[in-house]
């Protein structure tokens, strides 16, 4: 019997929020033993080469389970070919008030309004440093809540500068719907205006630190073609390296009349599995055909991490699966998508 499922009723019992904790701190523990793998299973190496970085499976975590960077030892030992932290803002925010996410365990899945809380970039940084851990390595970075929307760039430049010397790659993430009007930054003008002062920085940073760190946006899936055409487009225009699709939805038809599901945030897990596809479809047929493109949301199986794939998806991110699934969730979709005789 997969262990995590006889952990998963007493987790449920408690509030989601302090169960995330307590499961972060008994990874931790089970890390330093030697014990985690007994949970999670052997690592799957199945390498492939994505931005310049080589990654050992095409299986990482996504941003928003290890916002400050505190876990990454651990983490790493459940056997993920990457992990994202963050999302992290310039300055340490408490985010919004409790409580702030709930399950929905008819439908596995989640709603939270988290709200980027996080300890501050200087915080994160620092226990990045500390981590043994030499695998490829996300920093997700975004504004904080005081700043107004028209100098969300500030934050932005910010913070890649204060991550790119420690990151294998950088993620910006402008879709997050728990940050007053941060999905405002996904369209248009706004967008054009935050890659280019990205992309200008990030050369500026290139030359100072002697690397060229890549360079992903997080975008929603409440987008509809023509506005993922149009992001589609402004990725090339300013030589960003990799979308990430995606967030999470402010739709609540797929779960509408569950308890909990009027509340406002997020939604993810298993109804976000066909949005997202349907983003990740419409990049692949706008994009280049090798250009990169990291699918989120709704993945609780192998064969879910095969359909990202299937829909366009070059690597894939998992985090309410986990809630749902465990640790082995991650060799399970590692060795879904391994090449034989990886598996």
């Amino acid at each position: 019997m997969n262990p995590y499922a006889l952990a998963r009723p007493f987790l449920f019992a408690l509030d989601p929020e302090d169960a995330h904790e307590l499961t972060l701190g008994a990874i931790d523990r089970a890390a330093r033993l030697g014990a985690l793998q007994l949970v999670a299973g052997c690592p799957v190496d199945d390498p492939v080469e994505v931005m310049g970085l080589r990654f050992r499976n095409r299986v990482g975590l996504a941003a928003g389970l290890d916002k400050n960077g505190a876990h990454v030892d651990a983490l790493a030992a459940m056997g993920f070919g990457f992990i994202e932290v963050g999302t992290v803002t310039p300055k340490p925010q408490p985010g919004n008030p409790k409580p702030r996410m709930f399950r929905l365990p008819q439908r596995e899945a989640l709603i939270n309004r988290m709200g980027f809380n996080n300890d501050g970039v200087d915080a994160l940084v620092e226990n990045v440093r500390r981590a043994k851990w030499r695998g490829v390595l996300g920093l997700n970075i975004g504004k904080n809540a005081t700043t107004p929307i028209e100098r969300a760039v500030d934050d932005y430049l910010a913070c890649l500068e204060r991550v790119y010397g420690h990151a294998s790659y950088v993620t910006v993430n402008i879709s997050s719907p728990n940050t007053k009007n941060l999905r405002q930054l996904q369209g248009g003008d706004a967008l054009d205006e935050l890659l280019a002062a990205l992309q200008a920085r990030r050369a500026e940073l290139a030359a100072l630190h002697g690397r060229r760190v890549p360079l992903a946006l997080k975008i929603a899936p409440d987008l509809d073609d023509d506005q993922v055409a149009a992001i589609a487009a402004l990725l090339a225009r300013h030589g960003i390296d990799a979308v990430i699709a995606t967030n999470t939805t402010v739709s609540r038809e797929a779960v509408a009349g569950l308890p909990h599901a009027g509340e406002a945030g997020g939604l993810s897990g298993a109804p976000v599995l066909e949005p997202s596809n349907r983003v990740i479809r419409e990049l692949r047929r706008t994009l280049p055909r090798d250009y990169p493109i990291i699918g989120v949301g709704g993945i609780l199986s192998g064969e879910d991490a095969r359909a990202k794939v299937a829909a366009g998806a070059t690597l894939v991110q998992l985090y309410t699966g986990l809630v749902y699934r465990g640790p082995a969730l991650v060799g399970q979709c590692a060795r879904a998508l391994a090449g034989p005789g990886r598996r």
